[in-house]
């Protein structure tokens, strides 16, 4: 029995990149074997097991066999004849097939190491079109290494999406593929290999729309790229990303691959106030308009997230300045001083109209008579 460090951990030691999880090969054994050495069994489609102290995950060499269409359609063998080549010839990309043995060698029959250097994305075998979330994770890859797709993986990312592969993605796996792309350094790269192998017009077919008609398609990558720069978290870049849909094909789009409910949110609030928020300033009257419609008396975290995205929106379109945050946090703490149960007992008939007027005269307060 043999176990070799493989995939990511081995990639991202070579990149000199911090090394999240070392996950395993092991070759030679069996289930029974795995057991007796006092591994954990995890996970039902193959055999997994974690190591008894480190915890560390530890897969059977396998190898796997197309039985249906989409990702699920596979079958595995996991025996202890199955060499380690054999479990690397499986891989998606030939920068995660590669293996370092436990006594440091580099197992390297794909020349991942060269095309780490290159700074190029190449799949291993034509197995690649058999699991239509490689195509997501190439993109996703694109994002977070800034390489290049090489020319004859992008022609069969095409053919894969041209046969109907992708259409089999489910909601899950997109979103989940999604979403640590828009979490990348560089997530306009995801959504330009999407668009360019033509997966963006069956998973997001919303965006791929806005994409033809639009004049000036730039401006997402940059709203998007300046939110990564900036570290700003999963609901503002999602907002981002689908900014210029109107409200009804942005709910489409966030429904479509099950986006949780404060990305839904935040993109439905950041369309609705987009042009409120470029302005550089805002009367009482529009900032708790802002305020109310956005829900920011209870999920006061929101106001930050509204104006990160009008900052990115802003930095898009080479606009000096968007409303400043602190204002409205300013105003914020101000409506929330006032004492609704005071005014509840001195204007019972209308609490709400009352609380209001206090809440709008607190605001004004803060604004200068220039302050519009």
């Amino acid at each position: 029995m043999k176990r070799f460090l493989v995939g990511g951990s081995v990639r991202d030691e070579m990149l000199g990149l911090p090394v999240q999880d070392r996950d395993y090969v092991v070759v030679g054994a069996d289930p029974a074997q795995m057991l007796r050495e006092g591994f954990k069994p995890v996970g039902a489609d193959f055999p997994v097991f974690l190591h008894p102290e480190t915890h560390e995950e530890h897969a059977l060499a396998r190898t796997e066999r197309k039985t249906g269409p989409g990702y699920k359609g596979f079958s595995f063998h996991a025996a202890p004849d199955v060499t380690l080549e054999d479990d690397l010839k499986r891989r998606d990309l030939t920068i995660n097939a590669m293996a370092r043995a436990e006594d440091g060698t580099l197992i390297d029959p794909h020349g991942g190491e060269r095309d780490l250097r290159a700074g190029v994305l190449r799949h291993v075998s034509e197995a690649f079109a058999e699991d239509p979330v490689r195509i997501l994770r190439v993109a996703r890859f694109a994002a977070r290494f800034a390489f290049a797709v090489a020319p004859e993986t992008f022609e069969l990312m095409k053919r894969m999406v041209q046969a109907g592969e992708a259409d089999a993605l489910v909601p899950e796996r997109v979103w989940q593929e999604l979403s640590r792309g828009l979490m990348e350094k560089a997530p306009s790269r995801m959504v330009a290999v999407l668009r360019e192998c033509g997966a963006l017009e069956r998973i997001l077919p919303e965006l791929d729309a806005w994409y033809t008609a639009s004049v000036a398609p730039e401006r997402l990558a940059a709203r998007l790229d300046h939110a990564a720069a900036t570290g700003a978290d999963l609901p503002v870049r999602f907002a981002l990303l689908v900014l210029d849909l109107a409200p009804k094909a942005a709910a489409g789009l966030a429904g479509r691959v099950n986006a949780p409910g404060e990305c839904r949110d935040l993109a439905a609030a950041a369309i609705r106030e987009r042009e409120l928020l470029a302005r550089p300033a805002l009367d009482a009257e529009s900032t708790l308009g802002l305020l109310e419609r956005c829900d920011i008396f209870r999920r006061p975290e929101r106001l930050g997230r509204l104006v990160a995205v009008a900052v990115s929106d802003a930095h898009s379109h080479s606009a000096e300045r968007c409303v400043p945050e602190a204002e409205l946090a300013r105003a914020l703490q101000e409506a929330r001083a006032v004492d609704a149960g005071a005014i509840a007992r001195e204007f019972p008939e209308d609490i709400p109209g009352a609380i209001r007027r206090a809440r709008l005269a607190a605001i004004a307060s803060l604004q200068t008579p220039t302050g519009h």
